[in-house]
């Protein structure tokens, strides 16, 4: 079986798109290829990288990456799946070839507010989601 390569995309890469990423290498290592990169690459997100850790995964090392600089590749992907708002999802560029386009809408950890424990416990919930999301759309791909 071929294996789908999927790209996860949000606006810094800094959390939702490094988590997908990080999730579907786990879970879908038989099934797909993953890669995430970001519309404005930042820094990666402590939050990200501590509730990552409590599920067994280290990102701390992961770098962000640029959508753009990705696409000048002319990397072909079999999927596109935008995980930030829809306003931001709209500047992703087409990429080449035959790419289906999705959408998962997840709050951007980056604009939590409250204490450190408050936001830690938003990101869990960010994190449980997209875990959640990853592998139901494994049972959906061939």
């Amino acid at each position: 079986m071929k294996k789908q390569r999927a790209l996860f995309v949000c606006v810094h890469n800094s959390a939702r798109s490094q988590m997908a990423e990080a999730f579907l290498r786990k879970y879908g290592k038989d099934q797909a290829e993953a890669e995430s990169a970001g519309l404005e690459p930042g820094k990666l997100n402590p939050l990200a990288v501590k509730v990552m850790k409590e599920k067994g995964i280290d990102i701390s090392q992961n770098k962000t990456k640029s959508v753009f600089d990705l696409y000048k590749q002319n990397k072909l992907y079999s999927y596109v799946i935008t995980v930030c708002d829809e306003s931001q999802s709209e500047r992703c560029p087409i990429f080449p070839g035959l790419t289906n386009r999705l959408h998962w809408n997840f709050e951007d950890p980056a604009n939590f507010q409250g204490s450190w424990e408050e936001k830690l416990g938003k990101t869990r919930k960010i994190r449980d989601q997209i875990e959640l999301k990853i592998q139901q759309w494994l049972k959906t791909i061939e």
